[in-house]
């Protein structure tokens, strides 16, 4: 024990020539408490950890780093008054650390966590759904940049609309609230996906990822993981609450004063567009008026939408291409291109389909989603794309393998891809079948639209 914190003191002091000007006890004490804290005896670390804190808060970050853990230990493990106490002590700790480490405490970041803490016990503490809200919005708003965390990001909305359902907030602000979260998941998800995607290409490129690289992209799946489990938790909280029973006369009384608003307008027609409330003549409106003030990919999409309901595809192609050419963020054209794929192939126009969401993978190689809508048209054309049974059930291998991609690429979706994968295997053509047709290793080439080929599993 007395070799290991005179190491620590001596690293200390290296990283830290000030250190040598600091309260010797200080320096002697936090060797000690940081060696307690790697070995998780948070009990015995407390003491020492205490006397630093309050003698020389300004000393290293380690204090407040191990801190957190020490306290997050007490909370864990009292209760009642104590665990209150430790509660308000850890909160006090984060301000302590944005006063004396402001450059290592993003606000936004370390507000959230306070407000995310005194969430997760409210009913210890006491407190109401406006005094949460409320601090979660002053978090938000303080400093948006850092409020990047997606449990905490989840439970500010979930109080947005705890409030709406209690009529203390009306339907404007909690439609604004959700497009303000939902946007901010989007950046996040481009700011992930942007990174995931160098690795990808390096991947792909045939050179092996170094081991911080690995441990980087474990860090960036992680959070796009999580991104998309409160996507998802987000839109079952909103739930029917933004149907189009409640958009529609929402949206008609507001038009007159907002018609010039153009982030208004957008976030109005887009709510329309996701509800399918396309039908109502106020979604024509919205998209009109959004255009006519500020022409962009959105609004060119929206007129494709409107020109498909009218039944005329050929217009409605050529709003959806000018919409691709407005777009220059990779990230969202990526997503265009996939909507619009989405667009073709529920009009069974499989070629064209295929040929946005490759498009799509191009702009966005780590999101799975347009594999697996490619492997579904496959499967969906085995009976139409070959001249004999065998070679029909053989475009199943071209699904699955196009699943796999989907599963090795998207870590938001590892495991449903792989079980598309397996679930199209089980219809090709099975061991006993490739050995009797004679055909194990042979290439069959897929005609139609498919025009690709696929080689017989050697068994």
């Amino acid at each position: 024990m007395k070799t290991r914190v005179t190491l620590l003191v001596l690293l200390f002091i290296g990283l830290n020539i000030s250190f040598a000007q600091q309260d010797e006890e200080c320096i002697t004490k936090l060797s000690i408490f940081h060696e307690y804290t790697k070995a998780k005896n948070y009990d015995a670390a407390y003491e020492p950890w205490m006397a630093v804190r309050n003698k020389c808060p300004k000393f290293n970050n380690a204090i407040y780093v191990d801190g957190e853990k020490i306290l997050n230990h007490k909370i864990d493990n009292s209760e009642g008054a104590d665990k209150i106490a430790y509660i308000n002590d850890l909160v006090k700790l984060w301000d302590e650390r944005g006063e004396h480490f402001a450059s290592k405490t993003p606000k936004g970041e370390y507000l959230a966590k306070a407000c995310q803490l005194k969430y997760d016990n409210r009913k210890e503490l006491g407190l109401s759904t406006e005094e949460l809200f409320a601090c979660f919005d002053e978090a938000y708003h303080m400093d948006k940049e850092s409020f990047t965390n997606p449990k905490s990001l989840y439970t500010y909305f979930s109080l947005t609309v705890d409030l709406y359902d209690a009529g203390k907030i009306p339907a404007q602000d909690l439609f604004n609230k959700y497009d303000d979260i939902v946007e901010k998941v989007e950046d996040e998800v481009k700011n992930y996906s942007e990174k995931l995607n160098k690795l990808i290409e390096k991947e792909d490129g045939g050179t092996a990822l170094t081991k911080k690289e690995n441990s980087y992209k474990r860090y960036y799946s992680s959070y796009l993981k999580a991104y998309d489990q409160i996507s998802g938790s987000i839109d079952q909280k909103l739930g029917d609450r933004a149907n189009c029973e409640n958009l529609i006369p929402l949206y008609q009384k507001d038009f007159e004063a907002n018609k010039t608003n153009a982030i208004w307008l957008q976030r109005a027609a887009g709510k329309m567009s996701e509800k399918e409330c396309t039908d109502d003549p106020l979604f024509f409106k919205l998209v009109n008026a959004y255009h006519e003030l500020s022409p962009s990919a959105n609004s060119a999409y929206y007129l494709g939408l409107l020109k498909d309901k009218e039944k005329k595809s050929n217009e409605a192609l050529k709003f959806y291409e000018q919409a691709l050419s407005l777009e220059t963020d990779s990230f969202k054209k990526s997503k265009l291109y996939q909507r619009i794929g989405i667009k073709m192939k529920n009009k069974k126009a499989y070629g064209k389909a295929r040929n946005y969401f490759r498009q799509a993978l191009k702009l966005n190689p780590s999101d799975g989603r347009p594999h697996l809508a490619i492997a579904s048209m496959y499967a969906a054309s085995a009976n139409d794309c070959g001249a004999t049974n065998f070679d029909k059930r053989a475009v199943y291998w071209l699904a699955s393998d196009e699943a796999k991609k989907a599963a090795r690429l998207d870590p938001t979706m590892k495991k449903a891809a792989a079980q598309s994968s397996t679930n199209y295997l089980a219809k090709a053509p099975q061991k006993a079948e490739i050995f009797s047709s004679g055909r194990a290793g042979q290439t069959i080439k897929i005609a139609c639209w498919i025009g690709a080929s696929v080689t017989v599993p050697n068994i």
